[in-house]
């Protein structure tokens, strides 16, 4: 494999590529208008495409809203992450709360309507 991304499906291309900019981060590595490609500085590799759901290259068909995906973001401060998405006044689900498997969570829905989960370790005291 040379490379592998996921494509979150929009009508609002612009506005959840801004979302991800403004919550994480992320800069545009490519702005076509229909397909915006992010990436991270600080993680070569990673890329998150955002993409027209009624663009030509998609069958109709297979554009609908998003259902069975949680795209998960592990940071070093969820916090500042909770009071960023606080200031966008983003859909917020769950505030920050620890998870019994070690990880302080932050859930809440992109402009998409996609779920996401933003965590980060717990520290030990």
């Amino acid at each position: 494999m040379n490379r592998a991304f996921t494509n979150i499906l929009t009508d609002k291309v612009d506005g959840t590529a801004q979302f991800y900019q403004d919550l994480l981060g992320l800069r545009r590595a490519g702005d076509f208008g229909w397909f915006v490609l992010l990436a991270d500085d600080d993680l070569p590799g990673f890329e998150l495409g955002i993409l027209d759901r009624d663009h030509e290259t998609l069958p109709r068909q297979e554009a609908p809203q998003p259902a069975g995906v949680l795209l998960t973001f592990v940071v070093a401060d969820v916090e500042a992450v909770h009071r960023q998405a606080l200031a966008m006044a983003a859909a917020i689900i769950e505030a920050p709360r620890d998870m019994a498997y070690g990880q302080r969570r932050l859930l809440l829905r992109d402009p998409a309507g996609t779920l996401v989960d933003v965590s980060a370790p717990i520290r030990a005291a």
